[in-house]
């Protein structure tokens, strides 16, 4: 319970710093700070001024961590993001040799800006590191410092030219976060604060051995077997090819969720109940991260799309159809 306590104000100290420069978005900024406490990956996607940079930019300063912002751009290489080998010579000997030169993936925060407008080689080349937490070039293996977070960003306008993520790459996001417009009077307030001359100063207030702390901590917390049951048979009603898939999952879907999709709504879930305090996992917990975990991760098809349903629908009448344990709290 002292540690619970210990990560609640960590990430009520996050909060509040985040909250200097970031005006409302709440449920947002509560999924990324949770995904930082899983050591979990986030996909932002909006439309342009709606502070996602800002929002992640705050975050690595609140957080005593290396920092990194790419710019994806259609000319954007491999090498651009991992490093390079290049050739030096030594001035006293006369000698040469090669020498890796680490890329902007080798810190502790990444912020990928745009990742679909770049081409899938280079997507690729990070989405390697994300999951291997390393990067091979040629045929050298550089080991990632920990801990290591991607955030990307994606601009769900202006299409053309653009190089959408494949699904199966998605699937490496823990979560999927949809950033909307601001209601007019949290927009007013966004007008006030960034037209005057007073600029906030976001303060670090936890470093990264506290935060691996609290993710040994968070992945300690005991889940009852009744939800995890709960939650992989929501995952698996996704699946149309299921035996027991609900018709409308048969009707709108072309592909379900992954096994990644039943492990990230528990460690989700787990990172949940922690940063609430609880030393136990609830049904709500599972379900209040439903839709970041999943609606990246559930393919509709052509007659969901022409019938306006699309995969937070699904999820929602999956979460109608499952019955949650009855002790599940």
């Amino acid at each position: 319970m002292e540690a619970m306590e210990a990560i609640n104000r960590g990430k009520e100290k996050i909060l509040c710093e985040v909250r200097k420069v970031i005006v409302g978005q709440t449920d947002v900024v509560e999924d990324v700070v949770t995904s930082f406490f899983a050591g979990g990956h986030c996909l932002i996607t909006g439309v342009p001024g709606l502070a996602k940079t800002l929002l992640i930019s705050s975050l690595g300063k609140a957080l005593d961590l290396k920092f990194r912002r790419i710019q994806f751009t259609p000319d954007l290489m491999p090498a651009d993001i991992t490093g390079t080998e290049v050739l030096e010579e030594d001035r006293t000997t006369g000698t040469r040799n090669m020498k890796f030169r680490p890329g902007p993936v080798f810190t502790n925060i990444l912020l990928a800006d745009e990742i679909n407008r770049t081409p899938p080689k280079t997507q690729a080349a990070l989405l390697e590191a994300m999951q291997e937490h390393q990067v091979t070039v040629s045929g050298n293996t550089y080991t990632l410092e920990e801990p290591f977070f991607v955030l990307a960003t994606q601009n769900p306008i202006e299409q053309e030219g653009t190089y959408p993520l494949p699904e199966i790459q998605q699937d490496r996001f823990m979560y999927s976060l949809i950033i909307d417009y601001l209601p007019r009077d949290q927009e007013l307030e966004v007008i006030n604060a960034t037209t005057s001359a007073s600029v906030a100063d976001v303060q670090k207030c936890i470093d990264g051995g506290e935060l691996m702390r609290f993710q040994e901590i968070v992945r300690q917390t005991p889940v009852a077997e009744p939800i995890i049951r709960y939650a992989v048979e929501l995952v698996a009603r996704s699946r149309p090819g299921e035996k027991n898939a609900p018709q409308f999952v048969k009707d709108y879907v072309s592909w379900g969720a992954s096994i990644r999709g039943s492990h990230y709504l528990i460690l989700g879930a787990k990172a949940r109940a922690v940063l609430s305090g609880r030393p136990y996992v609830s049904v709500k917990d599972v379900q209040s991260v439903a839709n970041a975990v999943l609606r990246h991760r559930i393919t509709t098809n052509f007659r969901a799309e022409s019938e306006g349903i699309n995969s937070e629908d699904i999820i929602r009448r999956l979460q109608e159809t499952v019955q949650p344990p009855k002790s599940g709290l």
